[in-house]
């Protein structure tokens, strides 16, 4: 797949976007999110969720093997980097704030993914 300039920056070369930039954010219909680096699925809307932070957030990924983790010491911190399993794309980080039955919080970088409707 081709990728824009951000799309590279942020699958390839761990980059993330600005908050509060992504037109995923305010993405609310019935839909599937998946990689923008192969086109795998790795988010449900059923999952999505407004955290606040800025970035499209999920309790929980299509299922366990969509996406993979590794630990991130970038920036001083540690933090558990998400990717896509299939091309190995960047896709966001993990945290353990969300909201119930999980306690996850997938914050994820909407030029990272694309969005494609549920036929109903």
């Amino acid at each position: 797949m081709l990728l824009t300039g951000d799309q590279y920056s942020i699958l390839r070369k761990e980059g993330t976007e600005y908050p509060f930039t992504s037109p995923l954010l305010n993405e609310h219909r019935k839909g599937v999110f998946n990689c923008a680096g192969c086109g795998q699925d790795v988010f449900s809307s059923q999952t999505k969720f407004e955290s606040g932070t800025g970035w499209p957030s999920f309790w929980a990924p299509l299922n366990a093997g969509v996406v993979g983790t590794t630990r991130d010491i970038s920036l001083g911190m540690i933090r558990t980097e998400v990717h896509c399993s299939r091309c190995r794309g960047h896709l966001g980080h993990l945290f353990d704030d969300g909201p119930k039955p999980t306690g996850l919080r997938y914050c994820m970088n909407g030029a990272a993914m694309a969005f494609r409707l549920s036929v109903s």
